[in-house]
């Protein structure tokens, strides 16, 4: 019987505990008959990820929807007096449900996400993600395209982004 070497008994410990980083050849996304089945993984930005999809694949506008695990979430309560966000972080939570849209502003793609997730207590907090990171697993999201392309514009009367679905 062979015994294994030192070095890779280690290796084997360590790429079990950390898994490799999901690489740039790594497909992140699949066509479905409504639109994309995004699949992140460890270390990737949600947000990023999906403005780049919504970039190469010129989407108009979508929906969307996932769920997964998150190394890092911040959320965002938006104050209107100040008009900004009062952000909070949470690390290591599960996501318990992921809704948002996704539109153009100034000719970019523009993420509108909300969510809410878990931790090991199982007590739930939410809002407004303002950036999240992938932990150890991944993050399936679901996005359905629409044919019509939206824009993001400032409400002067309130003083935020808000979907413009144009005039009547």
């Amino acid at each position: 019987m062979v015994k294994p070497t030192l070095y890779a008994t280690l290796a084997l410990l360590v790429s079990s505990i950390f898994p490799a980083h999901a690489t740039e050849a790594t497909k992140r996304y699949i066509r479905t008959p409504t639109g994309f089945l995004v699949v992140l993984r460890q270390g990737d930005n949600v947000i990023g990820e999906l403005e780049s999809l919504a970039a190469r694949e010129n989407l108009p506008s979508a929906s969307l929807v996932g769920i997964g695990f998150l190394r890092k979430v911040t959320f965002g309560f938006y104050d209107f007096s100040s008009r900004s966000f009062l952000p909070k972080t949470f690390h290591d939570v599960e996501i318990t449900t992921l809704s948002g849209s996704i539109a153009w502003k100034n000719g970019k793609p523009s993420i509108h996400a909300h969510g809410a997730v878990s931790g090991r207590d199982f007590q739930v907090v939410g809002g407004h993600i303002l950036e999240a990171e992938i932990g150890t697993g991944s993050a399936e999201i679901t996005i359905v395209t629409h044919d019509t392309q939206l824009q993001r514009a400032i409400d002067p009367s309130i003083g935020v982004n808000v979907l413009d679905l144009g005039k009547e």
